[in-house]
């Protein structure tokens, strides 16, 4: 049985990060799991601040990994909607294609937080999203992102605004 795929997504909030996730899903036959999904259903209106965010995430992190390594094993391409935005992240989603024994594909979003921060106010003016950000919390979590580097271990594809 051959290994499967890992697509990963980084960006800033509101840089398309789940458009291009159903987008790779379907160009793929991927399954996509998202992080947004998952801690809205698990603790609906229980995260309220980035500490809240931080345990929440962990926790579903834990729980999560030995069920996508089984997954990529078995063949199947994953596409991870879950924040890859700091190195950390990325080094727990790079251990899951190392556990798979495959490396992973890092889509970068590189777009400028003028473009990201008026996404932001159509989709919380929209309410399709699981969680609603505002401009402070947006400020707050474009301040913690970091852009991958190449040294991380990652097939790296860079997305510009168009």
């Amino acid at each position: 049985m051959s290994a499967g795929a890992l697509q990963l997504i980084t960006g800033k909030i509101a840089a398309g990060k789940s458009t291009l996730s159903a987008k790779l899903a379907v160009e793929t036959g991927g399954l996509v799991l998202a992080e947004d999904q998952w801690l809205a259903t698990l603790y609906p209106a229980q995260i309220t601040s980035l500490d809240d965010y931080r345990r929440e995430s962990d926790r579903l992190r834990t729980a999560i990994a030995p069920l996508i390594v089984d997954l990529l094993k078995r063949g199947l391409t994953i596409i991870l909607d879950f924040p890859a935005n700091t190195i950390a992240s990325r080094t727990w989603m790079r251990g899951l294609a190392d556990a798979a024994g495959i490396t992973a594909t890092l889509h970068f979003l590189d777009l400028p937080d003028e473009l990201c921060r008026q996404r932001l106010h159509a989709r919380n003016a929209a309410g399709t999203h699981a969680y609603q950000a505002s401009d402070a919390e947006f400020d707050q979590f474009t301040a913690h992102f970091v852009p991958p580097q190449a040294d991380e271990g990652f097939a790296i594809i860079r997305h510009e605004a168009s």
